[in-house]
């Protein structure tokens, strides 16, 4: 299994933007889809973007759509999520997860399939 890192949190503005990035480390990077999920206080761990082991396939929340940009590179075992537009509805902790189980082809954003977790970065959008 991969062992996952997130960094690149913060408090940012509305409107603003934040760029996560997280870095694995583990044999066979490239076998596997990578999600990014997040967890507000009181609320449920949602998936937000996730990407195909090869890039080919990527797939969005409705709320993040056209505001958020996955992706992966292989060469250098690392994933990240550009995020623009923020909104204070952004404002939660951040994951990177990595699957074997969430599919190529739009790759599932349902957190169950996710088996490795990295330790989470916080992201806070507030004015």
């Amino acid at each position: 299994q991969l062992q996952l890192a997130e960094s690149g949190g913060g408090l940012v503005r509305p409107g603003g933007s934040l760029r996560l990035s997280c870095a694995a480390s583990g044999f066979g990077f490239d076998s596997y889809g990578i999600g990014w999920l997040r967890q507000a206080p009181g609320k449920e761990r949602e998936g937000v973007a996730s990407i195909s082991q090869v890039s080919d396939y990527t797939n969005y929340a409705e709320s993040v759509k056209g505001r958020f940009t996955i992706s992966r590179d292989n060469a250098k075992n690392t994933v990240s999520l550009e995020m623009d537009i923020l909104e204070p509805e952004d404002t939660a902790v951040y994951y990177c997860a990595s699957s074997t189980r969430a599919g190529i082809v739009r790759p599932s954003l349902r957190a169950s399939l996710y088996d490795s977790w990295g330790q989470g970065t916080q992201v806070t959008v507030s004015s």
